[in-house]
């Protein structure tokens, strides 16, 4: 902490980001995931409190609970039963805690803390071989092998690319205003177009292949961003062709030779 300075200067801005994310590695990750959403998240208030700094936790579109077919827009007050005795609670209710944890600091100590609810994101810099959807693809596609699509045919997610996300990041942490504020793109695609997209623009002999969904992937709502664009001015300004196409410039640039014997392994 004193290379940065941190004991005479103090700390001004805090982004709360952790939590493992890794489809692949979801059930390994339980106990360090509630850990994360409840201890870690309280060391980071506690630290805010200290030095009186401004705090924002990125949240998730999975406190909303289960998307509703009939209404599959995600609004900030809006939610849906869930259980929290589910193989993948630690995740969905630790996310819930973390929240209230958030609003219960800003209550006691008027602590300028703030949340953001990110729906799926993608973009450079993803790590390979955990269950990420789009950095997988590319890897696949670049090498010809099969892209796997763990879900059916009608299985569709809604994409944000990252610059989009830090950009709001930036707005809300520089207003006033506390949240929660929805952070995605309201655009539906289907994950097999997704895919077909990939295998044109990388000249991929890749074929498409279906395959169970992981218990980490399922299949969320769409944002409804009305409110941060009425109190942040933000929206979504990268289209998916773009934001592929910038995704699949930094996997030719980073990409390295794998072994997909020792991959099949690992998905085993």
């Amino acid at each position: 902490m004193e290379r940065f300075q941190v004991k005479f200067q103090g700390v001004q801005e805090i982004y709360n980001l952790a939590c493992p994310t890794s489809p692949k590695d979801f059930k390994k990750n339980a106990i360090l995931t509630a850990w994360t959403n409840s201890l870690g998240t309280i060391r980071a208030l506690d630290l805010a409190v200290k030095y009186k700094a401004k705090l924002l936790h990125f949240s998730s579109s999975v406190v909303y609970g289960p998307r509703s077919e009939a209404e599959p827009l995600m609004k900030e007050y809006q939610y849906y039963a869930s259980s929290p005795l589910t193989p993948r609670a630690f995740y969905d209710e630790g996310k819930r805690f973390a929240e209230t944890l958030i609003y219960t600091y800003r209550q006691q100590y008027g602590l300028d803390a703030k949340i953001l609810r990110i729906f799926t994101t993608y973009g450079p810099r993803m790590p390979l071989f955990e269950g990420h959807m789009i950095p997988d693809f590319f890897v696949a596609a670049l090498d010809n092998q099969p892209l796997v699509i763990y879900g059916d045919e009608n299985f569709s997610t809604t994409l944000c690319y990252i610059s989009d996300v830090v950009d709001a990041s930036l707005k809300m942490m520089a207003s006033t205003e506390a949240g929660p504020f929805n952070i995605g793109n309201p655009e539906e695609h289907k994950i097999s177009d997704i895919a077909k997209k990939i295998i044109k623009m990388t000249d991929s002999k890749s074929e498409i292949r279906f395959a169970d969904p992981l218990l980490f992937m399922s299949r969320l709502g769409i944002p409804d961003i009305s409110m941060a664009k009425e109190k942040l001015q933000w929206f979504p300004i990268t289209l998916l062709n773009k934001g592929l196409e910038e995704t699949a410039e930094y996997t030719k640039a980073n990409k390295v030779k794998i072994d997909w014997s020792k991959v099949e392994e690992l998905k085993d």
